[in-house]
């Protein structure tokens, strides 16, 4: 119920820049490819590489998942020239486990483009990032903003809530994210972008968070005329998506006596494009069973559940032994026992495998 006897005190864009980098400049969050706010005051530069491959990263992605996966990648990878030179099944298989895996493809050809056609150097400004593979208006403006200062409008999901509560603005998303985005637009400061960027998205993800919003601590409480009206923890509002659907399919695992795999790499375009994963059927409501060989394939006894975007996916898992001397069909890989990672395959993929290492079917535990 809104609060009708209070009003949010208003103030100008510039005093509410000073009061939310100076909550920053407090409580920053530590982050691996993030230049803290004491050391861009002293003239360190964020490594716009890095700051570029976490952008990419955190789509769709907690920053919790994004940490382990940003800092093997760096490790392995340390440059964007590096990354550019790395063959595609390497950086796939780093990947898993991130999910949206086009994100990967479109890293590869991102890395090529800019070692290959800009010497190594990230683009600085708006419009030349928005032409690279990948890169799309958001992740364009982080990058022009976090890396080079520039002072572009940086609206993620973060930003979105913290601007329909500041302004207790009604109107459900994906359709008023223009007002909102008007509305960052008004506070992006000229100085100090890069930080201002990073502060009203840590403002979103630690104190004006979906669930109970600590508004008492919050460096925008006073003027936030959600707050005043008691509607903070209603927005934004969202337009109800339509139910999603569930699709059936079939995972085959095969292996050999002596412990090889049988693995297919999926087409590059589709789901999980370009990954490594089970021979199986198609995903839909009454899936053609497609065995990669004739057998008697055993049921696991159990089921794989999965929920991408837009359908959940229930699996059926069968096993069978591959035939000795079997010729892999194009685009299958047969995989030893030593060069096969569970965890380089993508989450369902990787749940099916988990679903045969606990079952009777293994019982060496391997």
């Amino acid at each position: 119920m809104r609060d009708l006897g209070r009003s949010p005190e208003q103030k100008d864009p510039a005093t509410l820049n000073q009061e939310l980098l100076a909550w920053y400049d407090r409580n920053a969050r530590t982050m691996p490819w993030r230049v803290s706010p004491a050391d861009r005051a002293k003239g360190l530069r964020p490594d716009p590489y890095r700051v570029w491959l976490s952008e990419v990263m955190l789509q769709q992605t907690t920053v919790a998942a994004v940490t382990e996966h940003f800092q093997r990648f760096t490790l392995r990878w340390p440059r964007v020239q590096d990354l550019a030179a790395a063959e595609d099944a390497q950086v796939m298989g780093e990947w898993a486990g991130l999910g949206y895996y086009a994100r990967a493809r479109n890293l590869l050809k991102c890395a090529r483009v800019v070692t290959g056609e800009l010497e190594g150097e990230f683009p600085d400004s708006y419009d030349a990032l928005l032409k690279l593979p990948g890169i799309g208006p958001y992740t364009a403006a982080a990058i022009a903003s976090i890396a080079f200062d520039r002072a572009e409008t940086v609206l993620d999901g973060n930003v979105e809530r913290v601007m329909a509560r500041l302004h207790d603005i009604h109107e459900p998303l994906p359709a008023v994210k223009p007002r909102l985005k008007e509305q960052a637009g008004i506070l992006t400061p000229a100085l100090r972008p890069g930080d201002y960027a990073q502060a009203v998205m840590d403002l979103g993800a630690t104190i004006c968070t979906p669930k109970n919003p600590a508004c008492g601590i919050c460096p925008w409480r006073t003027p936030c005329a959600a707050r005043a009206s008691g509607t903070a923890p209603a927005l934004p509002k969202k337009t109800p998506k339509p139910p999603k659907p569930t699709r059936l399919g079939v995972a085959y695992l095969a292996r050999s006596a002596g412990g090889d795999w049988l693995l297919e790499r999926r087409p590059d375009k589709g789901l999980l494009g370009g990954m490594l994963g089970w021979p199986g059927s198609d995903w839909s409501a009454a899936p053609e069973p497609r065995p990669p060989f004739e057998a008697a394939w055993q049921d696991l006894g159990g089921e794989v559940r999965h929920t991408f975007t837009h359908f959940h996916l229930i699996l059926q898992v069968k096993l069978a032994e591959l035939p000795e001397g079997y010729n892999q069909a194009p685009g299958q890989e047969l995989l030893s026992r030593h060069d096969f990672r569970p965890g380089d395959l993508p989450t369902v993929m990787r749940k099916a495998f988990d679903l045969w290492a606990g079952s009777e079917f293994n019982p060496a535990g391997d």
